[in-house]
Formats: C-alpha cells, sequence, structure tokens
C-alpha cells in the first residue's frame, strides 16, 4: 500500500531508493573497492618512496585528485540537517497517536543507547585483550608525521568534566535552530524535530498541511542531491586514498594492520550482538534479513555515509522488511542521527589504541570516562563520512592522549569509517524491526 502523510506521497523516498538500487546493480561497490585499490597505488607512485614526482608537485596533485571526495563530503553534509529534520517530522506526523508516538520514541531512544553502550564495552575488552598499539614505536612515528603533529597539537580537543553535565544537557534545546543548523549541532537539530513533530500531531490535520507539504518539497529536494553526490562516490574514494598514501606511505599503513584487524572484529562482534537481538525479538531467519537488507550495507558500505543511504534504509525497511510506514519514518532517520554504534566502538578502540602507542596509563577512572563521553558523543553526530575522527578528538583530550595520534588514525581511518557506517545502518534497520513490534500488533 502506498504510504501517504494527508495527502503527501512519499515518491520521493522510493524513487531515489530505486535510483540507488540501480547504482548497486551497476556495481557500485565493485568501483569502489578498484577506487580504492587504484588510489593507494597512485598515492605510492606520487608517494616518496618511489621518488617518482617531487613532494611539492605530489601534494599539488593529490590535492586535486581528492577534490570530488571533498566535494562528495561538502554535498553530503550540506543536505543532511534538511534531510534529517523533513524525515523525523513526517515520520511522526503519520503516527497514529500520540500514545503510540511516545511510546516508539521512548523505546528507540533507550535501544539505541543500550547497544551503543554495549558497542562501547565490546570495543573495550577487545582493544584491551590484543593491545594493537604495543606494536608500534611513538618516536619514529611522530617523527615521520611532524607536521601533521604539530598541527593536531596546536588545536585544544574540548573535555567534560562532570560538573558541565547539567548545563551540557540543558543545551540540548536549541535556543537558535538556526545557529544549531550552522554549527553542525545534530543532538540539538533532533531535538528540534522531535519537539516541532510533536506539537504538529497534536494540531488538527488541515492546520498541518501547510507545513507537511513543505516538508515534502524539502525532501525531494535533498533526494536529488543525494542522487548527485553518489555519482561522485568511485572518484571520492580513489582521490582520498591516493592522498592519504601518498602523505604516510605505505609502511605506515601496513603497520596499522593489527590496529584495523582489531577495530573489524569488534565491529563483526557489534553486528553478531544485533543479529542476535533480531532473532530474538522478531523470531525471524537472521539469513532472511541479510539477505533483505544486503542492498543497503553495500550502499552503507561503498559511501561511508548513513545518512547519504538513508532513502535505501527506510525503503528496505517497508518493502522488505515488512516495517509499517510511521514505524519507518520516524526510527530510520533518528537512527541515522543517534544510532553510532559502530562509531562508539571505534572511538573505544582508537583512544586505547593510541594510549597504547603513546605509553598513556589511562586507569580505571580513565576508562569509565572514555566509555561515557564516547556513548555520548556519538548519539548526536551526524551520519556523514569521517565524523569519527572529529568525535575522536574529544576523547583523546579528556584522558590525556596526544592529539598528534589523530594524524596516524587518519591513514587507516576510510576503509573502517566504512566498515562501521555498514553496521551503524544493520542497526537502525534492527532498531525499526524491532520496535515495529511492541505489543504485538500487525503490520
Amino acid at each position: 500500500m502506498a504510504y501517504t502523510i494527508g495527502g503527501i506521497s512519499p515518491s520521493p523516498v522510493h524513487r531515489l531508493a530505486g535510483k540507488l538500487k540501480g547504482l548497486l546493480r551497476s556495481h557500485l561497490w565493485a568501483k569502489v573497492m578498484l577506487a580504492m585499490f587504484l588510489g593507494i597505488a597512485a598515492g605510492l607512485l606520487l608517494g616518496p618512496d618511489a621518488g617518482l614526482v617531487e613532494p611539492g608537485l605530489a601534494a599539488l596533485i593529490t590535492n586535486w585528485l581528492a577534490l570530488p571526495g571533498y566535494v562528495f563530503l561538502a554535498l553530503i553534509q550540506m543536505i543532511v540537517i534538511p534531510l534529517v529534520v523533513a524525515s523525523i517530522i513526517l515520520g511522526m506526523a503519520s503516527s497514529d497517536s500520540m500514545a503510540s508516538l511516545r511510546s516508539t520514541g521512548i523505546r528507540a531512544g533507550l535501544f539505541f543507547v543500550v547497544t551503543t553502550l554495549a558497542a562501547v564495552l565490546i570495543g573495550m575488552v577487545v582493544a584491551l585483550t590484543i593491545q594493537p598499539g604495543l606494536y608500534l614505536d611513538a618516536a619514529s612515528i611522530q617523527a615521520e608525521l611532524k607536521p601533521a603533529v604539530e598541527a593536531a597539537e596546536a588545536v585544544p580537543a574540548p573535555g567534560l568534566a562532570i560538573q558541565d553535565l547539567p548545563a551540557r544537557l540543558s543545551e540540548m534545546i536549541p535556543a537558535n535552530p538556526l545557529k544549531a543548523g550552522l554549527e553542525q549541532n545534530m543532538m540539538q537539530v533532533v531535538v528540534f524535530a522531535i519537539l516541532i513533530g510533536v506539537a504538529l500531531v497534536s494540531l488538527p490535520r488541515a492546520q498541518q498541511q501547510p507545513l507537511l507539504s513543505l516538508l515534502a518539497s524539502i525532501q525531494e529536494i535533498t533526494m536529488v542531491v543525494v542522487r548527485w553526490a553518489m555519482l561522485l562516490v568511485p572518484f571520492a574514494v580513489f582521490g582520498l586514498l591516493a592522498q592519504i598514501t601518498t602523505r604516510l606511505g605505505i609502511e605506515a599503513l601496513l603497520g596499522m594492520g593489527l590496529y584495523v584487524v582489531t577495530v573489524i572484529i569488534g565491529l563483526i562482534l557489534v553486528l553478531i550482538m544485533y543479529l542476535i537481538i533480531y532473532r530474538l525479538r522478531t523470531g525471524r531467519p537472521v539469513g532472511k534479513f541479510l539477505s533483505a537488507i544486503r542492498d543497503a550495507q553495500l550502499l552503507a558500505f561503498s559511501t561511508s555515509s548513513s545518512a547519504a543511504v538513508m532513502p535505501l534504509t527506510m525503503q528496505t525497511a517497508e518493502a522488505r522488511l515488512g516495517v509499517s510506514a510511521s514505524t519507518t519514518r520516524f526510527v530510520i532517520p533518528l537512527g541515522t542521527t543517534i544510532n553510532m554504534a559502530g562509531t562508539a566502538l571505534y572511538q573505544m578502540v582508537a583512544t586505547l589504541f593510541l594510549a597504547q602507542v603513546f605509553g598513556v596509563d589511562i586507569g580505571i577512572a580513565g576508562l569509565l570516562l572514555v566509555v561515557f563521553l564516547a556513548v555520548g558523543a556519538s548519539i548526536g553526530s551526524p551520519g556523514t563520512p569521517g565524523i569519527g575522527i572529529v568525535i575522536l578528538s574529544m576523547l583523546l583530550g579528556s584522558v590525556g592522549i596526544p592529539a598528534a595520534g589523530i594524524a596516524l588514525i587518519i591513514g587507516v581511518d576510510r576503509i573502517l569509517d566504512m566498515c562501521r557506517t555498514t553496521v551503524n545502518v544493520t542497526g537502525d534497520l534492527v532498531a525499526a524491526s524491532v520496535l515495529d513490534r511492541p505489543e504485538g500488533g500487525d503490520h
């Protein structure tokens, strides 16, 4: 049955989902993997190890090669605010009643917080067990990355003290919604959208209609921009990896192999956790679930952006998993913003890895602080590529780890970003499936 909100058709989402599937049928994931290998190869040829190009010229070439990547990131960041706001409000407006909306919202929030906390704890156990940072030499790393070290140390990382927590909680309500949007403060944006959605639901349908029509148009415009951005994905991956490899060299990338393996092991354990939750809560076969969400997972892996894949995620939830339209349109956009379990795990592993590299003893109190900050900072971060690095800078400063470590992490962040985004999108689809069956109601 076609999904409508007061006569507004969600066809923009379904049309874009069809176009994204077309990209998958044209083997976008294969193009991305090829672009990764070609980017690394180009970086090696342009890097100092090969000696074929002068360092200044190599930097100039890779800056131009990375241009599609910067454009892709800019396009996604440009539309993520209107896309999330429009989708959340339209999803809330489609709810059957205020009681149903309140129940879904509370359960969704609990689901995302609990699973994110579990992911952080999994990351802590894996990192402390494998201890990948003990296999690298901090002195040589800082010598090789001295310019990046100085740049990173010049920027102080924000911290969070316990006494500041009440003020931070009150700041979740945006005094100036426009400022929240300009600063990409996603938690404030989501709170604003939820408050507007609740107020809108309380109005008569005739008074809702003008704003719903406007939001439907905004949503369609953002879909067009997403489609444009998707065309740049292979070129973006190629250019960004070429630039990274040229700067760091293959030895630094290979030296980070155990760290990459540690993060991926943690992400696999989180994925298994999600599949267990799905099986226990829905009683449906896990194999069929994975088959149904394959396209969304591939697109998430290809783009490293849960925001870019959100239209296909919603379409997958409705058409392939049988989730109701009202649940899908509320839970998926909300999950795209606050369900960052994969990102939270990555931040925990990266923090402990760098602590091991630089010989920083975090201690029990420091571990608890990192757990708290990783969960809190991940919830509300935008679902755009590379956001984990931004959040990581705050975690490092809070426990006394040199900010220079960020320069080391960036070298392998692309492949890890692709993996953790895949886990995040899977978690969104599990949440939608689980939360759509609260009282055993039919779809």
